[in-house]
C-alpha cells in the first residue's frame, strides 16, 4: 500500500502558510510511509521530541483498481470510497526542511501521521468534487473545506500521479487541506465529517 498526499492544494491554506495566494504550476505530491497509517480506533500519540504537531484535515480517496498513465477522463473509475483523514505535520521541522530545500518525509511520514476515518462508497454522492467536509476539535469547528475549491481536483490528481507511479488497489490519496490548520494537544478529541456524516473520531494522547 502506498500513501500519496498533496501539498498546497487550497489557495486559502497557502495564504495562511506564507501570506501569498500561491498556486503551484503542477500538483505538489509527497508520500507517507506505510507505518504512518494510524490503525482505526487507536489514539494519536504526540511525538514530543518533534516540536509542534499540526492537524490538516483532508478528503481521502481509496484506489480500487490497478492503473498506470490514467487519462483524466477515466480517473473516476479508479477510486471507490472517500473519507476524512488527518495529515499530521511536524510544523517546526517542516519549516526547517523547506528553508534548507530538503525533502518532507520526516515531518510528514512519521509513524501515526496518517489517520483515516470510516469509508463511504462514492456512489452515495452525486459528485465527490462537490463534497463539504469539516474538522471539529473538542466540539468546535476548526476547519471547513469544499472539494470544489481544490486547485487540482481528484481526477486530475490521479491522472498526474499515475504518470509516475503505478496505482494499486488499496493505495490512499490525501487530497490537500483547506485553511484553518493548527496545533494539536494532549487530550484533544478530533471529529471529522463529510456533509453531516461523522466519519472520524480520534483522541490525542
Amino acid at each position: 500500500m502506498k500513501i500519496f498526499a498533496v501539498g498546497m492544494n487550497y489557495i486559502e491554506h497557502n495564504k495562511e502558510l506564507d501570506g501569498t495566494l500561491y498556486k503551484p504550476k503542477e500538483p505538489v505530491i509527497f508520500t507517507k510511509t506505510d507505518s504512518a497509517l494510524l490503525k482505526p480506533g487507536k489514539p494519536f500519540f504526540l511525538p514530543d521530541f518533534m516540536g509542534r504537531i499540526d492537524y490538516e484535515a483532508e478528503l481521502v480517496v481509496r484506489i480500487s483498481r490497478l492503473g498506470k498513465g490514467i487519462p483524466v477522463q477515466f480517473a473516476h473509475r479508479y477510486y471507490d470510497a472517500v473519507t476524512v483523514g488527518i495529515d499530521f505535520t511536524a510544523r517546526d521541522m517542516q519549516r526547517r526542511l523547506r528553508d534548507a530545500g530538503s525533502p518532507w518525509e520526516v515531518c510528514k511520514g512519521f509513524d501515526g501521521a496518517a489517520a483515516i476515518g470510516k469509508w463511504i462508497d462514492i456512489q452515495t454522492f452525486r459528485d465527490v468534487q462537490t463534497l463539504h467536509f469539516r474538522l471539529d476539535i473538542n466540539g468546535a469547528t476548526v476547519q471547513r473545506g469544499h472539494a470544489s475549491e481544490m486547485l487540482y481536483g481528484i481526477d486530475a490528481l490521479i491522472a498526474y500521479i499515475s504518470r509516475f507511479f503505478t496505482l494499486k488497489t488499496g493505495d490512499l490519496l490525501y487530497t490537500g487541506t483547506p485553511a484553518g490548520v493548527g496545533a494539536v494537544h494532549i487530550n484533544d478529541c478530533l471529529e471529522g465529517y463529510i456533509e453531516d456524516c461523522k466519519v472520524l473520531i480520534l483522541n490525542v494522547k
